[in-house]
């Protein structure tokens, strides 16, 4: 499993009735296959994101859409961005997720963190709890679905999860890859070196360095070789042939959030476009280049937000960052 170029698609709103989403969504997902991306990936959540939309546009569920999905792609590698562990029981995700790599052919990944989003479980009934219970739920649930996926038949009684000896077939493999998203160079870093074969990192830029080195101690803290965990960081691109459509696009972006960038102080401005890539396919390439991989990290994860669903727009973004990522 290697996963230096993923697509993701976090964005069902495409002024399309909802009869056309879903082909939106295949036609996004087929375009990244021949584009040479390594993986697609959906988020899984039930309302929308604050800072993508409002919560009653359009989100699928995720395990259900990676499932269709499997059916209308042929080689490229299907994951949630990630999986909120507090949706489900640990034993029903690797069910899910390895009926999943069963019926893709062997493609799945289980994408996976704690869980964030405080409206959904209120609305919805799913137990929010502290940060620290959500962080505790992981690392428990983890020690159950990792053996899982294993083939192994775990019994555990912890604080908020029991099973006996689960089972868990069938199963195509005994090496599904788990990868953890999130930016905690403590608690998510730690579970990463413990469980993972590739985190995706949520920072700032800038911040990449730091998270590396954390990441460095981490695995000396297990005795686990570092360049056994792949990493990649997640980016939104806007990107066009046209740079100034490009940048227009960015700016009706966050207008479309209730954000006007150009009433903003620099600060504020800087801080707001600091993981959005905008411009031609060269300006995209150029600035990934020097603000990402330069820091180190294997890959990128990218979203195209704005326009994505573009007839062309996930190839372009795949030639300009295929010139730049080395197949693994």
């Amino acid at each position: 499993m290697s996963i230096r170029l993923g697509y993701q698609i976090p964005n069902f709103s495409y002024g399309t009735a909802v009869d056309q989403l879903f082909p939106t969504v295949v036609a996004q997902a087929r375009a990244a296959e021949a584009a040479g991306f390594d993986a697609v990936f959906v988020m899984d959540h039930f309302y929308q994101l604050p800072g993508i939309g409002s919560p009653d546009q359009p989100m699928l569920e995720a395990y259900s859409t990676l499932s269709a999905l499997s059916g209308v792609t042929d080689r490229i590698q299907l994951s949630a961005l990630v999986t909120g562990n507090t949706y489900r029981n640990p034993t029903l995700l690797a069910k899910t997720v390895t009926t999943l790599d069963v019926v893709s052919g062997g493609r799945a990944v289980l994408g996976i963190g704690a869980g964030w989003y405080e409206l959904e479980h209120r609305q919805l009934g799913f137990e929010f709890g502290t940060f620290g219970d959500r962080f505790s739920k992981l690392a428990e649930s983890l020690s159950i679905i990792a053996p899982m996926l294993r083939g192994e038949r775990p019994t555990v009684d912890g604080r908020w999860y029991h099973t006996e000896s689960a089972m868990n077939e069938p199963r195509l493999r005994d090496d599904l890859p788990i990868l953890l998203g999130g930016g905690g160079e403590r608690k998510t870093f730690g579970l990463a070196a413990r469980y993972a074969q590739h985190l995706n990192i949520i920072c700032a830029p800038d911040e990449l360095p730091r998270k590396l080195a954390a990441l460095d101690e981490r695995c000396a803290e297990v005795d686990r070789d570092r360049s056994t965990l792949e990493t990649s960081f997640l980016v939104t691109g806007i990107i066009d042939e046209d740079g100034d459509r490009a940048r227009a696009a960015m700016l009706e972006h966050f207008r479309r959030t209730g954000v006007d960038l150009d009433s903003l102080d620099p600060e504020r401005r800087k801080s707001m476009e600091s993981r959005l890539f905008a411009g031609t396919p060269d300006d995209v390439a150029a600035d990934l280049q020097a603000r990402v991989l330069d820091t180190g990290v294997d890959g990128v994860i990218v979203n195209l937000i704005a326009n994505g669903h573009q007839p062309g727009i996930v190839e372009l973004a795949g030639s300009t960052l295929r010139r730049l990522i080395p197949a693994a």
